[in-house]
């Protein structure tokens, strides 16, 4: 299994946070350069407990479907979406909140598994987890100044 662990300051209230980072529109623009969109169950706006998302997008010049479920949501601390139908074996995102000193610190611990055995895994230390990473830190990025510009 491999996770990945981000950890972004953010200089907006923790509501905030929170809801952009599960505002399907928004990530939607955060992801163009994947040309992500949702194309079934919710598709804009905020997603909540027990709804799904199914995304299509083009990573590795492969167009992808990937279908997850938010299965905890803890308003404004947390939430954790899981991958019911795609291309990993397995794949769990938490989304991690908390308020510190006027900023929100959010956490994203991204643990997946990927399937093919021994090529799934030599793809995934060469290539997968590097662009997993950037995505987040991409969309990351997106989410702070869009937070930062509200917040003033």
């Amino acid at each position: 299994m491999t996770t990945i662990n981000l950890h972004t300051l953010i200089k907006a209230p923790i509501k905030e946070v929170f809801n952009l980072s599960r505002d399907i529109t928004f990530h939607t623009k955060s992801a163009s350069k994947t040309k992500e969109q949702a194309i079934a169950g919710k598709t804009e706006g905020l997603i909540n407990l027990n709804e799904t998302v199914t995304w299509r997008g083009k990573h590795f010049g492969v167009w992808l479907k990937h279908t997850s479920k938010i299965i905890k949501l803890e308003s404004p601390h947390k939430f954790v979406d899981v991958m019911i139908k795609g291309h990993f074996t397995y794949f769990a995102h938490q989304h991690i909140f908390e308020e510190q000193s006027g900023e929100t610190s959010m956490k994203d611990i991204l643990s997946y598994k990927v399937p093919y055995g021994i090529f799934g895994r030599v793809f995934d230390k060469l290539f997968l987890k590097k662009h997993l990473t950037s995505f987040l830190i991409t969309r990351n990025e997106a989410l702070k100044i869009s937070a930062e510009k509200n917040a003033l």
